[in-house]
This record gives C-alpha cells, sequence and structure tokens, in this order.
C-alpha cells in the first residue's frame, strides 16, 4: 500500500499535468466569447489564446519547481 507521502506526490503531478490545457481552454472560451459579444472575430480569440499559453506555461514551471524544492522527509516545501 503506498504512502501518504507518495500519494500526494502522484496527486500534485497528476494536477500538474491538466495546468496547461485548462489555461489555454479558458482563454479560448474567453477569447471566442468577447469576440462574438464585441463583433472583433478573432482578435480577441488570438489574444486570450496567447494570453492562455503563457499562464499555462508560467503555472506550469512553477508548479514544476515547487515539486522540486520539497523537502522529501517533510513534504513542505523548502
Amino acid at each position: 500500500m503506498p504512502s501518504k507521502k507518495d500519494t500526494k506526490k502522484v496527486l500534485e503531478l497528476s494536477s500538474l499535468a491538466l495546468m496547461l490545457p485548462s489555461s489555454i481552454a479558458v482563454g479560448l472560451l474567453f477569447g471566442s466569447m468577447l469576440d462574438k459579444l464585441l463583433g472583433t472575430h478573432p482578435w480577441l480569440l488570438i489574444t486570450f489564446l496567447l494570453l492562455g499559453i503563457s499562464s499555462g506555461f508560467i503555472s506550469l514551471f512553477r508548479g514544476i519547481s515547487r515539486f522540486n524544492n520539497t523537502d522529501d522527509t517533510e513534504g513542505e516545501p523548502k
């Protein structure tokens, strides 16, 4: 049976896998909705898509660095 520490690490890594696609999806949805509302197709879609991609990568890199900086004995960031 896996320990609590191992289970926590697996859950943290699985959340990292969802950060990038979810940020991109949110950017696409907001851009698409604003384009339909304001009639600016495709400019806001492209803008929010790029913002979603950059936000996703920033969140992914922060999560990876936080995961790498955790102490194996305590599970808390150093």
